[in-house]
């Protein structure tokens, strides 16, 4: 009996370790893209900066170009690279949240392959497909 229930943890355990760790990647692939956003509004204001104030500048929509003024992409600029920044600093923290939740969840795990030999015999015996 005690083996169905350690069993049944164990899998209990496997399932949460498969979701963290899959949460924790789409936090990190949020985080690159993010970065990257930020990085190009950064280059696009220097570059930007550059530029005399009454140079015809051009923002890109799809595969149109629109005349704007040299502040208004400024300002957009600053905007995208303001909200980055917000946006990373709230994925940094998931992530510290869920990389916690990882190493709890590694702990739980190694807790019950201690208590339960067996088991851990049963798991290392399993053919992986």
């Amino acid at each position: 009996m005690a083996d169905e229930a350690n069993r049944t943890a164990f899998l209990e355990i496997q399932g949460r370790m498969i979701e963290t760790t899959g949460k924790l990647k789409q936090v990190q692939n949020q985080m690159r893209s993010k970065e990257a956003e930020k990085k190009r509004a950064f280059l696009t204001m220097e570059e930007l900066k550059q530029v005399p104030d009454d140079t015809n500048v051009y923002k890109s929509i799809g595969r149109m170009f629109v005349l704007e003024t040299k502040a208004t992409l400024m300002n957009e600029q600053e905007k995208k690279f303001k909200d980055g920044e917000a946006t990373i600093t709230t994925l940094q923290s998931s992530k510290e949240y869920l990389e916690k939740q990882k190493t709890e969840v590694e702990s739980n795990l190694r807790e019950l392959l201690q208590q339960d030999p067996g088991l851990a015999r049963q798991i290392m015996s399993m053919n992986v497909v």
